[in-house]
């Protein structure tokens, strides 16, 4: 459990490792995985306490986590999630999108229980997923992402690309400053192919530039493995969560690739 918190710092999040469960399990049935999916519970719960804490840059909105593919052929249908602890199971019944609600339990907590699901690991990313609701189709909110990179990074939820977590070892591990800072590199899904990304505030309009899509469009054959861009690279975004000249109610209008005529 150790090594296990150890990784968990320095983001190897997607590592194969299995933890062994000494107590059965009567409230859920998950289909035995070798070198499963999994993340702490504990760094669950960090992340919904910075939510709670930063809840002002998006007031109306409410947190979940996300479940994406992150290999080509990756069978999203039918994924099962549990709390599993030495004692403890307890099924997260996953939305239609593959989201689930963050729950509470003082037992998994002190167990340093693990959310475990029935995919191998590397097969899927995970992230925290902030909307408020109401937003015209094909928008993002700016503060609903700077709340999402900061519950996430809290929550460990971040690459395991080595480039990442070395950048992260110069950035002290600090939320802050991954969400805060110019080379922020916390990367942000769409759920179709990106052509475009435009900031919005009134009247003023800016088109986000190519190195802040596609994950800046530095990933290599050789990379792209150790990022859980890795099926969704034409999904990906960076947001200039740093820049407060934009503010929260900035919104991010998205043009997408099947919109475009050729």
């Amino acid at each position: 459990m150790r090594i296990y918190r150890l990784l968990l710092i320095i983001g190897l999040l997607h590592g194969p490792i299995a933890l062994a469960q000494t107590a059965p399990v009567p409230q859920v049935k998950v289909d035995a995985t070798r070198d499963p999916v999994d993340k702490s519970y504990r760094k669950m719960l960090q992340g919904v306490d910075r939510f709670e804490r930063d809840h002002a840059l998006a007031p109306q909105a409410v947190l979940r986590f996300r479940l994406l593919p992150r290999q080509p052929g990756v069978d999203m249908a039918g994924v099962q999630l549990r709390i599993a602890g030495d004692t403890v199971s307890i099924p997260l019944p996953l939305a239609e999108d593959n989201s689930f609600a963050p729950v509470r339990n003082a037992q998994a907590a002190r167990e340093d229980a693990v959310l475990l699901a029935n995919r191998k690991a590397t097969t899927m990313s995970w992230r925290a997923q902030v909307i408020t609701p109401g937003l015209p189709p094909g928008t993002r909110r700016l503060g609903d992402l700077r709340l999402e990179c900061r519950a996430g990074m809290d929550s460990g939820l971040i690459s395991n690309d080595p480039q990442i977590i070395a950048w992260l070892s110069s950035m002290l591990y600090s939320t802050d400053k991954v969400c805060s800072e110019p080379d922020g590199n916390y990367l942000f899904f769409t759920d179709r192919p990106l052509f475009g990304v435009t900031l919005v505030h009134g009247e003023r309009r800016l088109a986000l530039p190519f190195t802040m899509l596609y994950a800046g469009g530095e990933q290599t054959p050789a990379s792209l493995p150790y990022c859980d861009c890795q099926v969704l690279l034409d999904r990906t975004y960076y947001a200039p969560l740093w820049d407060n000249n934009w503010p929260d109610d900035t919104l991010l209008e998205f043009t997408y690739m099947d919109e475009v005529a050729p």
